[in-house]
């Protein structure tokens, strides 16, 4: 879901697409969705079923899925094994023989698509590009229409494993161009190429800004590594252009920044590569959605950090992003994903029978209801066999609040979130439990909170740390004995006006853990 743009155009630059199937799993979700991209682009689909050399191996099962998803005959689809080698001659066949030449246009002006683009550190940004019509030559000068930048070609060939220069591409062509571009954000997916001197250009269509959909602040957990984390930020921009970065600061986590992602599996990527490839070790707040915040004023925000959230009564109400969601399952657990699509707000749609053992169930979330933990929940009680995907569809109002915590009184920003204002008592009392867990004791007591605006809705105490004053007093006045507690009393209340409580790292993942 996360690069179904790109993969569209990906496939827009392509005649034809192999659609491959595992043997012993049948067609999945995400197979779909990819496979109506494809029909979509109106390219030719040659259907391959793969791993038949496994004993688990369904191959009737799921050809006949094959032919009842897209047509076509039983004799059509081909049956391989690429560790055994079986069927693979008839692949490269099915290719040449079924799928259509491109249409050649070289005497029409200059049109190509980016479909993608890579950053070298020696040569700058090397843009991917099908050529539609046209004739793209070394030292033409060119323009991307949708930034209007213009560039001169410095280098221009096919791709075969490596780049092959071959100083000219004609149309039909896929290849690269190298034009001493110094910022992949000017190469953006989907844009049209043409000559900078070509007038009333129309260009190719499909074209969308990419915009991210899930946001996360990112700290380094040692303050002197900010400068290391802002390089290593910058780094994995000029290899991708969808992850956007800004500065921020937070109380409790000091300085770092406020990350823009297409979805989940983009942000797993980009805090897997920080860790492993730049050795930074980083916490990551809860990841929450873009909400449309409609104030009282008629003003309407966008906000991406529960921190930025406008008081409760300047809120006249909140919308948030939904989602059409396809669950492909066996029956067996129709049961369990019915319950859990109701726990996370799911609005049921259909249900479609695929064959005997499997069906495909819409719904319809709210996106920040799938972000924590759904996919993980679903492959749980589905043993591994379900498979999901989404897409986006539109903003809907919602019964939405700000849940901050509060410890002693002060609210830790990190630490807020947005909630539906039914989970919110839940989702309150379960986090101050866990905090009262995971934050040590201190010489004084620490109040644990669970807030709505000015409204307390949970709180835990975690008690103070207390040396027996008493202890030396044997026998005597009972008033001796209480002098001394009221004065241990009065110093530890001086110690918590002036007292800070340290917050592990482990306090911020507690959100992440809360089982619904």
């Amino acid at each position: 879901m996360d690069f179904t743009y790109e993969v569209s155009r990906s496939l827009a630059a392509c005649e034809g697409a192999l659609l491959v199937v595992d043997a012993t799993q049948g067609i999945e979700a995400q197979t779909i969705s990819n496979l109506y991209l494809a029909i979509d682009q109106g390219l030719e689909i040659i259907p391959v079923v793969n791993k038949i050399d496994l004993q688990s191996a369904m191959i009737d099962d799921v050809k006949n899925q094959i032919v009842e998803l897209i047509g076509g005959k039983k004799e059509d689809i081909i049956a391989t094994s690429a560790k055994a080698g079986i069927g693979i001659d008839e692949i490269f066949k099915a290719i040449v023989t079924r799928v259509p030449p491109p249409k050649i246009e070289n005497e029409k002006p200059l049109r190509a698509l980016i479909f993608d683009s890579i950053f070298d550190i020696y040569r700058g940004v090397v843009v991917y590009v099908r050529i539609f019509e046209g004739i793209l030559r070394e030292g033409d000068k060119i323009e991307f229409f949708f930034n209007e930048k213009k560039f001169e070609a410095e280098e221009v060939g096919i791709l075969k494993m490596e780049r092959f220069r071959t100083k000219v591409l004609y149309s039909g062509d896929v290849g690269y161009l190298i034009a001493n571009i110094k910022d992949v954000n000017d190469t953006k997916v989907g844009d049209t190429v043409f000559n900078a001197n070509q007038p009333n250009i129309v260009p190719l269509p499909g074209y969308k800004e990419v915009k991210p959909m899930v946001f996360s602040g990112i700290y380094p957990t040692q303050a002197n590594d900010f400068e290391n984390l802002r390089d290593s930020l910058g780094k994995l921009k000029l290899n991708d252009a969808a992850l956007s970065f800004v500065p921020e600061t937070s109380v409790a986590l000091g300085f770092g920044f406020r990350c823009g992602f297409l979805g989940l599996l983009h942000l797993e990527i980009v805090q897997e590569r920080l860790e492993r490839e730049y050795n930074l070790n980083i916490i990551t707040t809860v990841p929450n959605v873009e909400y449309k915040v409609f104030k009282t004023d008629g003003e309407i925000i966008l906000v991406d950090n529960p921190a930025y959230m406008p008081e409760q009564g300047n809120i006249d109400h909140i919308e948030e992003p939904y989602i059409s969601s396809q669950i492909i399952t066996p029956i067996d657990f129709i049961g369990n994903i019915m319950k859990l699509a109701q726990d996370r707000r799911g609005v049921y749609k259909t249900t479609n029978y695929l064959d005997a053992k499997r069906v495909d169930l819409h719904f319809e979330f709210p996106l920040a209801e799938i972000i924590f933990d759904f996919y993980d929940k679903l492959k749980s009680i589905s043993k591994g066999y379900a498979s999901f995907d989404y897409d986006l569809i539109d903003y809907r109002a919602s019964e939405l609040v700000k849940l901050d915590i509060m410890l002693n009184g002060d609210p830790v920003d990190a630490l807020s979130t947005i909630i539906h204002k039914e989970n919110a008592y839940y989702w309150g009392r379960k986090l101050c439990e866990k905090l009262r867990k995971l934050i040590p004791r201190q010489m004084f007591e620490v109040a644990i909170q669970a807030a709505i605006g000015s409204k307390i809705i949970s709180r835990e105490t975690i008690s103070a740390m207390r040396k027996n004053v008493i202890a030396k007093c044997y026998g005597g006045d009972i008033s001796r004995k209480r002098k001394l507690l009221e004065k241990q009393k009065e110093g530890k209340k001086r110690m918590k006006q002036v007292g800070s409580v340290e917050i592990p790292q482990e306090a911020f993942l507690a959100v992440l853990s809360i089982e619904k």
